[in-house]
């Protein structure tokens, strides 16, 4: 029997919080009751002390038994919500479906002294008809109030022909955890990759083989692996900006079937290699038969197109024609319903349809261009560990022209040469090449940047004004151009409204198209000075780039992940004229992330009467790990003090 597992983790000893909690069981002791506080995360409305899962192959039905046992401290009326358990339950097939049974919950309360139990009735438990592929079980706990302690348990049972993905387990929550474990075992018969998500370390990792644990009639019999996984402490999965979907980061232990061995001797293979899938890729109707189309460019592109020579200049007005020319139907699919005769016909199709047929008009010209399948943001990053083609759900195209990579999507009319929607901003995709076979294909934007330079006067009013000149490259000019030329009046009006206290006029645009790689605007401000007797109070950021910290959680257990390395500068000229002279001005600020991986740099000086100020904020990294988390809040606390608490103090002459 040889079982993959992808965990490459040994046991860790990890501190274990002491709680008056009792995590070793799933007793409710009076402590559990009695305590109504969480001293490492006081945030927390409620809090699972303890959770076990185990999971094994029946002997008499054979089919996959989990039983699952939760102890949860109701903390606040905000933790009333963890009373309600909802299960998801595979339909029926035939006479063979999953299904739960022997639910039992009850509720603990201190009431007047006493302990008061709450036991949950059966016709609390619900049922219900949820979509076309799963039913659901709802059941909620009785006299649910602050402070309570709940404790329920059930038992899941799996038809076979569903253990093509073995019971997974959750250790991590939206709430935190004391204590979760998951016993499995597993007949020789299954043999499974077995992976590890979240980067937590496993406080228990024990494996061991049981002979002869299961029996079917005929006399076959099979070893067991028996592995038992636990981890302690587990912190609250929080939601917060610059991340890709929780699934990338929960706290997990996932399955997938990679063979299964009857006792008659037959061998089923589930998870190939990438060389088998690339041959599957090869002939699959929606990839492999559409990317082998020919393309009559004559059909597609202008004459001037299809006679000009090979360049990137001519690559860029051909995906500039396509991307103008045919519409996305906001639909991301690329194993279904792809077909560029229909897209050509149509105009307008699905992101498979209008990548690939980019890519075979590319082609058909001459150059050298491959699929590159991509799992969005919101989907999660694919496995490298072992192929899961439905791990993707997205395509572009890799354009190769002097050495040089560039990769495209005409999905967006938006979108620039050389530039692919923020969603696809993955950190990696596999290159698919039916001839050399795939690989994978770091994804890694261009930096983006923004600049603003201020140049002002004090005018005979006493009013600060003069002109603002910005330029963003990047996906920074992405979100600008497209704003703007959707809307030029609304985004007129909303720079008004995000400009407090500062009248804008004669804003224009220079150089400027919906997808020029560049976003240059200018216009002029005027901005009326508090004033108090002889002295003029001035906060010298006119453009703020972060109006507030977006890091508010205590801890943070995965990534920051930007998509993209940027820097934002600013610099202010204000010409003081011969009314007015600097009393006092900003003290300069150098700061930086360990590594140097992010720089802060502040700092103000004064000749003939003019103050000048540069401002600069540096990103160096797309993504940071968790470790960076409470550098990267104190920096961008230091970002945000310094653009609202800036004081340029002036004084008449």
């Amino acid at each position: 029997m040889r079982i993959i597992q992808i965990l490459l983790l040994l046991p860790t000893l990890v501190a274990f919080s002491q709680t008056p909690f009792n995590s070793e069981s799933h007793q409710v002791t009076l402590a559990d009751i009695k305590t109504n506080t969480f001293e490492k995360d006081t945030t927390a409305n409620a809090l699972i002390i303890y959770e076990h899962g185990k999971s094994w192959v029946h002997p008499g039905t054979y089919k996959l038994t989990t039983n699952e046992i939760r102890k949860i401290k109701i903390l606040s009326k905000e933790g009333f919500d963890q009373a309600t358990v909802k299960l998801y339950l595979h339909k029926k097939s035939g006479n063979d479906y999953q299904k739960v049974e022997n639910i039992v919950g009850t509720t603990y309360n201190m009431v007047n002294g006493n302990v008061v139990k709450s036991k949950l009735s059966k016709k609390d438990i619900f049922e219900e008809d949820y979509n076309e592929n799963y039913d659901l079980v709802t059941f909620t706990l009785p006299n649910i109030k602050e402070g309570s302690v709940i404790s329920y348990s059930y038992t899941l049972s799996t038809p076979q022909y569903l253990m093509w993905n073995y019971k997974g387990w959750d250790f991590q929550h939206k709430i935190p955890t004391l204590y979760s474990e998951y016993e499995t075992s597993i007949p020789g018969n299954w043999e499974y990759n077995i992976k590890l998500v979240g980067g937590k370390k496993l406080t228990v990792n024990t494996v061991d083989v049981k002979k002869d644990c299961l029996e079917v009639s005929g006399g076959g019999k099979a070893n067991c692996l028996e592995s038992v996984y636990a981890m302690k402490d587990i912190p609250a999965f929080i939601e917060e900006d610059y991340m890709t979907t929780e699934d990338n980061y929960l706290a997990r232990v996932e399955y997938e079937l990679k063979t299964f061995r009857g006792f008659d001797g037959t061998v089923t293979n589930y998870t190939k290699e990438w060389k088998d899938v690339d041959k599957e890729l090869k002939t699959d109707p929606n990839i492999g038969k559409q990317l082998s189309k020919s393309i009559k460019l004559e059909d597609v592109l202008p004459i001037s197109l299809i006679n000009n020579i090979n360049s990137k200049e001519n690559a860029a007005l051909i995906y500039e024609h396509i991307q103008k020319n045919f519409t996305w139907n906001e639909k991301l699919e690329i194993f279904k319903d792809v077909s560029i005769k229909d897209l050509i016909k149509d105009k307008s199709g699905n992101v498979g349809s209008i990548n690939i047929l980019l890519h075979n008009i590319l082609n058909e010209k001459g150059y050298s261009v491959k699929p590159l399948l991509i799992s969005t943001r919101q989907n999660g990053h694919p496995t490298k560990i072992y192929p899961v083609i439905s791990d993707f759900n997205y395509l572009v195209v890799h354009l190769n022209i002097d050495e040089e990579n560039y990769l495209l999507d005409a999905t967006d009319k938006y979108l620039s040469f050389d530039e692919i929607p923020f969603r696809c901003l993955n950190q990696y995709g596999r290159l698919l090449d039916f001839n050399a076979g795939s690989e994978w294909f770091d994804i890694v934007p261009k930096k983006s940047d923004v600049f603003y330079e201020a140049k002002l006067h004090i005018d005979d009013n006493g009013d600060i004004v003069g002109k603002i000149v910005s330029k963003r490259t990047g996906y920074h000019a992405y979100n600008y151009r497209k704003s703007y030329f959707k809307n030029k009046s609304a985004y007129i009006e909303n720079l008004q409204n995000n400009t407090a206290y500062v009248n804008i006029s004669n804003h224009n645009t220079v150089e400027s198209s919906p997808i020029h790689p560049v976003f240059n605007e200018q216009y002029n401000v005027k901005y009326q000075s508090e004033i108090t007797g002889d002295n003029m109070y001035l906060n010298p950021f006119f453009v703020k780039f972060f109006s507030e910290n977006p890091f508010k959680l205590q801890e943070r257990s995965y990534p920051i992940d930007f998509g993209y390395k940027d820097s934002y500068y600013y610099t202010l000229k204000l010409d003081l004229g011969d009314q007015y002279e600097i009393i006092e001005k900003p003290k300069p600020v150098v700061t930086s992330l360990p590594n140097k991986a992010g720089i802060l740099f502040y700092s103000s000086s004064t000749f003939d009467n003019e103050l000048s100020l540069t401002f600069r904020i540096d990103f160096k990294e797309a993504v940071y790990t968790p470790e960076y988390y409470p550098y990267l809040k104190k920096f961008m606390n230091k970002i945000v003090d310094v653009q609202n608490n800036s004081l340029v103090l002036l004084k008449k002459k």
